[in-house]
């Protein structure tokens, strides 16, 4: 059966009693993006690099992707802060983990170290700034907790670095977008 919906512009299929419109279509069509932009922006081996593009390339505006990216990004700095304060310990017990673990850590010592040692948290700010593999706030979190950086500050740093990438990242994607406008012909 077809009625008008709540907002009375679009048809709503009611079926089995449950009543669908184009307005709550609309807003778990744009949640499923959203979600997508902070699921990549919280994996370290996408973080912004990905969850920009995913989000402008479904259309969203960058003045919502933007925002969500970056704050979602930042919110690895406490989770993973947390994670390396009290889970970690526990986890250690476990050989396959502390392998793991300490072969990230020494890669990460020997990437973010220089840096942190001679600008320090400038230097933890640069080096999440730069939008490469295996430099963002995963990285930079591990880098402040291994040289027992002071955590407010360390945050700070990272997220100024978030900031930044996510700035760097979003003026790629933009204009990576149109550089190849120059080679279509446009119809006048």
């Amino acid at each position: 059966m077809w009625g008008r919906s709540s907002i009375g512009r679009a048809p709503a299929l009611h079926a089995g009693g449950q009543r669908f419109d184009s307005a709550r279509l609309h807003y778990e069509n744009l949640m499923n993006p959203i979600l997508k932009i902070i699921i990549f922006s919280l994996l370290p081996i996408s973080e912004l690099r990905g969850s920009i593009p995913i989000g402008l390339s479904y259309g969203l505006p960058l003045s919502l992707v933007f925002p969500i990216a970056v704050l979602s990004n930042a919110l690895i700095f406490p989770i993973f802060y947390f994670f390396l304060t009290f889970v970690h310990k526990l986890l250690m017990k476990l050989k396959l983990y502390r392998k793991t673990f300490d072969y990230f850590l020494e890669r990460t010592r020997r990437r973010v170290g220089p840096k942190v040692e001679k600008y320090g948290y400038l230097g933890l700010t640069l080096f999440v700034a730069i939008p490469l593999p295996v430099t963002g706030a995963v990285t930079g979190t591990l880098g402040a907790w291994f040289f027992k950086m002071e955590k407010k500050k360390s945050f700070l740093a990272v997220f100024l670095g978030v900031i930044i990438a996510g700035l760097i990242v979003s003026i790629v994607s933009v204009f990576g977008i149109h550089i190849f406008d120059i080679f279509i012909k446009k119809n006048l």
